[in-house]
């Protein structure tokens, strides 16, 4: 399986990534990519930028070194409300835009019933594309119910390489991966491979997330950045 665009990459506006757009570009298109999306954090993380951050993103090329440039934002969810960290008109004015529970900016208990409405509430969100790193096991999901809501509300569920690298601070993500791997197998959902980059030589590494897709057979078809055409037309915003 190729896959021709790297969903979710950070550079040094996110706080505590390494390197600068350009050279994210770069590595993308030495590595033979088409795409890279750049999803920098929302500004409730800290040491992430601000508003106007996002608000003036218009005036950056969309093509640097033959890459397809995808310029949007991780945003954080907030509560069980499925409340973002920026406007939706502001996010609907993005290319892309991932939303990730993390630890420094969700408020609210921590169980599996409050973590599962949180995403469900996020999901219903237009402006929403990607679930990120939905494998924490600090965060109990109900997969099942994930994957039917991913389903009905045209939500991509990322597959989060960082997650599942030996060397990964979230809980118990490989099981997790695979449970909802089996779900989004069982109800048709699309998913991305994500390699939430935060230094230049992380973009495009697959290693761990291509494990978890043959580990569980998971169908080359609902794998959503395969392609830049398929995934944008996967995207919400492309409708």
């Amino acid at each position: 399986m190729k896959i021709e665009i790297d969903t979710h990459s950070h550079t040094l506006v996110s706080g505590h990534a390494y390197n600068t757009l350009r050279e994210m570009a770069h590595m993308a298109a030495e590595k033979r990519f088409k795409g890279l999306a750049i999803t920098e954090h929302a500004p409730k993380m800290p040491g992430s930028v601000g508003l106007y951050y996002f608000q003036n993103l218009r005036i950056v090329p969309r093509e640097m070194y033959g890459i397809s440039l995808l310029l949007g934002v991780e945003l954080n969810i907030m509560d069980a409300e499925g409340t973002i960290d920026l406007p939706d008109h502001v996010v609907e004015g993005l290319d892309i835009s991932i939303a990730s529970v993390h630890t420094p900016c969700f408020a609210g208990e921590r169980t599996k019933e409050v973590i599962t409405q949180a995403y469900v509430s996020t999901m219903k969100k237009d402006c929403v594309d990607i679930i990120g790193h939905p494998d924490d096991g600090r965060f109990p999901v109900n997969y099942d119910r994930l994957v039917r809501t991913a389903k009905e509300t045209g939500t991509l569920l990322e597959v989060n390489n960082t997650s599942l690298s030996p060397v990964g601070f979230r809980a118990n993500t490989k099981d997790n991966v695979k449970e909802m791997l089996e779900y989004c197998k069982k109800y048709e959902a699309m998913v991305v491979l994500g390699t939430d980059a935060h230094v230049d030589t992380a973009i495009g590494e697959y290693q761990y997330a291509m494990e978890a897709l043959k580990e569980t057979d998971f169908p080359e078809e609902l794998v959503a950045n395969t392609s830049l055409e398929k995934l944008r037309a996967c995207l919400k915003r492309s409708r």
